[in-house]
């Protein structure tokens, strides 16, 4: 039986996780959770599945728990790294979202876990660093994010050399068929109105600006070995067809299902193998026509600002990693209008300095200056 670590455990990405654990129960057993605030969400998960230890980020949030449990309750950004770093698991599933993921993320790395990965920031913000590590100490990195696992399907079997390129598929989201001049009167409502999936706040208002996709495209780059002109982006809206891959030859090999997280999570965990899943119930003659359109670079500004990033290298990609969680965040509290989101990302971008070859320490610098300048950005 494998034992499994969720940082995050609360959240979409979490909850799914979850469900795919409880109905795999013979062969995963939970050790250790991790939330940010939501221990009325955690309790749940811990009377159900029994952990050995639970973190939770929010220190108050944390003494509250400790008096209703009695399991071991770690608190703040250094229990989240102390349970990453000292619990007893096989897998570590990094569901959490936000930059604060990769410091426990990078203790699972160093002690050799498999790594099932949906928190993108640990590779957008320090993939060559990460990539690097997991080499080093022989942990094994599995893509959780749906387009991810399809690439990493689809590439099963085949050399490397032989891609010509991965074709990332995107909903569109909910403003695909929106003109650009009607950005300015969108409500934090209709932008967490996603189409197709259910999802976090955070990560649906990424899928409204795109940055979801843009910041996959940088995770891809670090995940599948390719140059940054080897990834290209589709408008899907059925988001049938989760990814593709075309190789040298022409021959394009795609994987298709109903939109469902728990898939590609319960993949991540049984890979190299599979098991049978009731959650997915696939009909090719009800779902119809699947389209495919060209993203408009120049209204979806962030996608094309993760391209610019990711060409660009050294700290850009964690410069706007970090100025669009911000922007995102005043967006939400409504300080801020929808299509001021990427002018806070550019902004960030021209004033704050790129390091080329920076260390972990630079990384986490850069993050924090970033966060500073955009938190004073209107």
């Amino acid at each position: 039986m494998k034992k499994i670590a969720i940082l995050g455990s609360t959240g979409s990405i979490g909850f799914s996780s979850v469900d795919v654990i409880r109905n795999l129960e013979h062969d995963f057993k939970i050790t250790a959770l991790t939330v940010n605030t939501k221990i009325e969400l955690l309790l749940p998960q811990i009377k159900e599945f029994n952990p050995e230890v639970v973190a939770v980020r929010d220190r108050a949030k944390a003494a509250e728990l400790r008096k209703l449990v009695d399991c071991t309750v770690l608190e703040g950004d250094e229990g989240l790294i102390e349970l990453a770093a000292t619990a007893d698991y096989d897998i570590f599933i990094g569901a959490m979202v936000g930059f604060s993921g990769l410091a426990p993320t990078l203790e699972a790395i160093k002690r050799g876990k498999r790594i099932a990965l949906a928190n993108k920031e640990t590779l957008v913000v320090a993939g060559e660093l990460v990539t690097q590590l997991c080499e080093k100490y022989g942990a094994e990195l599995l893509p959780v994010d749906s387009e991810h696992s399809a690439v990493f399907q689809s590439l099963s079997s085949e050399q490397s050399s032989n891609i010509k390129k991965i074709i990332l598929t995107a909903s569109g989201g909910p403003f695909f068929k929106v003109d650009k001049n009607e950005f300015n009167s969108i409500t934090v409502e209709q932008a967490l109105n996603h189409p197709t999936w259910k999802m976090g706040a955070k990560i649906s208002i990424d899928s409204a600006t795109m940055m979801n996709k843009g910041l996959e495209v940088i995770e891809a780059k670090w995940l599948f070995n390719v140059a940054c002109s080897q990834i290209e982006v589709v408008i899907h809206p059925q988001s049938v067809i989760h990814s593709m891959v075309e190789f040298i030859d022409g021959s394009v090999k795609a994987q298709l299902s109903v939109p469902d997280m728990k898939l590609p999570i319960q993949y991540a965990l049984t890979y190299p193998g599979r098991m049978p899943a009731n959650f997915v119930n696939n009909n090719f003659p009800k779902i119809g026509t699947l389209t495919f359109f060209e993203p408009d670079m120049s209204k979806f500004e962030c996608l094309g600002l993760a391209f610019e990033s990711l060409k660009t290298g050294g700290t850009a990609p964690c410069i706007i990693n970090a100025a669009n969680e911000i922007a995102v965040e005043k967006f939400l509290n409504k300080q801020i209008s929808f299509s001021r989101i990427p002018g806070i990302i550019k902004d960030c971008l021209n004033k704050i300095e790129n390091h080329k070859t920076p260390c972990l320490e630079t990384i986490f610098e850069t993050d924090r200056l970033t966060r500073e300048l955009a938190l004073g950005l209107t």
